[in-house]
């Protein structure tokens, strides 16, 4: 099987796997359809209903506090962080963009656990729904992808 521009990929079986997804409400009609097509690839992929565990937090702030809690848990294999930061008149945009991607970055290496950032960081509402169902099905991919990745180098 073949990644999108990055070669083969060699294990993309999401059998066995646990995968927590923490989802942003904030721009919720976006974030949902991020959630949708995510969760639909995890399963497409052979990850159990009922080893897909789905919560949501008020915005990309949040998102790492709920990443967190759930790594701290031990009982993921991997993570996904959802999201939709659309750019403002204000600096507040760089300011969550920022703070929210280092945060996601920061628990996956403090936990050493996986986590595929799916949080868009966009111009505009546009850009966000062109994104939104290629960049959710690459979180679900991304996320079986890493589980099979640490667990091969442990």
């Amino acid at each position: 099987m073949q990644g999108s521009d990055q070669g083969p990929v060699t294990n993309v079986s999401g059998q066995g796997l646990r995968i927590g997804v923490v989802q942003a409400r904030f721009n919720h009609a976006i974030t949902g359809a991020l959630a949708k097509a995510c969760i639909s690839e995890l399963h497409a992929l052979g990850v159990a209903a009922n080893a897909v565990e789905h919560v949501t937090v008020p915005g990309a702030l949040e998102v790492p506090v709920a990443l967190a809690a759930m790594a701290a848990s031990k009982r993921f294999d991997a993570l996904v962080a959802l999201g939709c930061i659309i750019r403002g008149e204000t600096y507040h945009f760089e300011l969550v963009a920022n703070e929210s991607g280092s945060a996601v970055t920061r628990v996956s290496l403090d936990h050493q656990l996986p986590i595929s950032n799916a949080i868009l960081t966009v111009e505009n509402e546009a850009q966000a729904w062109a994104r939104t169902e290629e960049k959710g099905r690459d979180a679900g991919r991304v996320a079986v992808e890493m589980a099979h990745l640490m667990k091969a180098l442990s």
